[in-house]
C-alpha cells in the first residue's frame, strides 16, 4: 500500500486529492494546522476515527512555519509521495502579509524538501509542489508563439505571493538537480470548486449570487471586472497532480484548461445559471451591473434592480490583467485530459452555494439567527 502525505489537506485541493488517493488504495496523512477552532469541514467525509484500527486517512497537527515539525511527521508516515499544497494562497492578502507570505510559501517548501534529503529518502519519496501561475505575471511578452504561458516562458511574478513561489519553484528544481530527486513543480492556472475559500473572486461570486437570488443580500462589491483568468476544475487538476507523481522522470507542468474568461463574464453566467440575466453600465469604478430579466419563479428579482458595484479597495497594487495556460505537455506526455469545462464548473458551484444559501434562507426564516453578508 502506497503512503502519501499532504500538506494543507483542509483545503479545496488537498480535500479533493485525499479522496482521490483513498479510492486508488493509497494511506493518506494529513497536515493540519492547530486552531482553537475546527477546519476541517471539507475533509469531515472521509475521516476516521483514530480508535479504529489501521485508518486510511490520518491527521497530523503541523505547520510549514516549523522545520522540526515537518521533519518528525515525514520520519514517522515514511511516504512515498508528498504533495505540498499548504500555502497562504490568497493574492491580494498576500500584499499584506508578505512576511508570512515568504515564511510559509517559500521557506516551507525548503523545509518539505530538506526533511527528506536529511531523512535519506531521496530514492523512496517522490515530491509534488504546487506552483502557480502568479509565476508569470501576465507579462505579454513572455507569452509563447501561440500566445499562451507554458512551461518554457519566464517568469515575473507581481504579487509577494508570486515572488514567495517562484522561490519554491527553483528550490524544488534545484534539489532535484542537485539531489537525484522525483520533486515536480506543477504549475496550476485558477481552479475552483464549491469547496473554494469564501473570500476567492469566483466563490465570493457564486455565494453572493445565491444569496442575491434568495433575497438574502442586496448586491456584490467586486474589483477589476476586465481581469482574465484560466479557470478549471480543482478535480481536473488534483488527478492531473497525482499523474505528475506516476511519470517515468521528474519533470515540472503546467496545468491549465487552455481558455481565458473575464471576471465579469464569470458573474454574468452565475447569475444565468439561476435565471437571472444581466445588463452592465458604467466603466472602470463608476461600472454597475443591474438586472434586465428574471425567468425563474423562486428567484423573481425587480427588473433594474443594481446588484454589483465596484469598490477600488479590491484592486491590486500590481495588477495581473491576463492569464492563460497551455497544457499541450501534459495532454501529450500523460494523456491529461479536463473532464470539466467552464460551465460546468460554474453550474456545480452555482448549484453548491444555491443549496447552502437556501439553509440560511430557513434559518432566518425560522427566527434562529442572522447570516453574514459578503457585501
Amino acid at each position: 500500500m502506497k503512503v502519501a502525505l499532504i500538506t494543507g489537506v483542509t483545503g479545496q485541493d488537498g480535500s479533493y486529492l485525499a479522496e482521490l488517493l483513498l479510492d486508488k488504495g493509497y494511506e493518506v496523512h494529513g497536515i493540519k494546522r492547530r486552531a482553537s477552532s475546527l477546519n476541517t469541514s471539507r475533509i469531515d467525509h472521509i475521516y476516521e476515527d483514530p480508535h479504529v484500527s489501521n485508518p486510511k486517512f490520518k491527521l497530523h497537527y503541523g505547520d510549514l512555519t516549523d522545520s522540526m515539525n515537518i521533519t518528525k511527521i515525514i520520519k514517522e508516515c515514511q511516504p512515498d509521495e508528498i504533495y505540498n499544497l499548504g500555502a497562504m494562497s490568497h493574492v491580494k492578502v498576500s500584499f499584506d502579509v508578505p512576511e508570512y507570505v515568504g515564511q510559509v510559501d517559500a521557506l516551507g517548501t525548503l523545509r518539505v524538501l530538506e526533511a527528506v534529503r536529511l531523512l535519506g529518502l531521496e530514492t523512496k519519496t517522490r515530491i509534488y509542489q504546487a506552483s502557480t501561475s502568479e509565476l508569470y505575471g501576465g507579462m505579454p511578452e513572455n507569452k509563447n508563439e501561440k500566445g499562451f504561458y507554458d512551461e518554457n516562458s519566464p517568469f515575473y511574478p507581481r504579487s509577494p505571493y508570486g515572488a514567495a513561489k517562484i522561490y519554491g519553484f527553483w528550490i524544488t528544481k534545484n534539489y532535484r538537480e542537485a539531489y537525484n530527486m522525483f520533486a515536480c513543480n506543477g504549475i496550476l492556472f485558477n481552479h475552483e470548486s464549491p469547496r473554494r475559500g469564501e473570500t476567492f473572486v469566483t466563490r465570493k461570486i457564486t455565494r453572493a449570487t445565491a444569496r442575491i437570488a434568495l433575497g438574502l443580500q442586496e448586491k456584490i462589491y467586486l474589483g477589476n471586472l476586465d481581469a482574465q483568468r484560466d479557470w478549471g476544475h480543482a478535480k481536473d487538476y488534483v488527478r492531473m497532480m497525482w499523474m505528475i507523481l506516476q511519470a517515468d522522470q521528474p519533470e515540472d507542468w503546467v496545468i491549465a484548461t487552455g481558455k481565458t474568461t473575464t471576471v465579469r463574464e464569470f458573474v454574468r453566467m452565475a447569475f444565468e445559471d439561476v435565471g437571472i440575466k444581466l445588463k452592465f453600465e458604467g466603466k472602470g469604478v463608476d461600472e454597475k451591473a443591474y438586472v434586465l430579466k428574471c425567468t425563474k419563479k423562486e428567484y423573481q428579482l425587480e427588473t433594474g434592480k443594481e446588484v454589483l458595484s465596484i469598490d477600488p479597495t479590491y484592486f491590486r497594487p500590481t495588477e495581473v490583467d491576463l492569464l492563460i495556460g497551455d497544457p499541450t505537455k501534459a495532454k501529450e506526455k500523460l494523456g491529461w485530459v479536463p473532464e470539466h469545462n467552464l460551465a460546468s464548473l460554474v453550474k456545480d458551484m452555482m448549484q453548491a452555494d444555491v443549496n447552502l444559501m437556501q439553509k440560511d434562507q430557513y434559518l432566518i426564516a425560522g427566527g434562529y439567527g442572522t447570516s453574514l453578508s459578503l457585501d
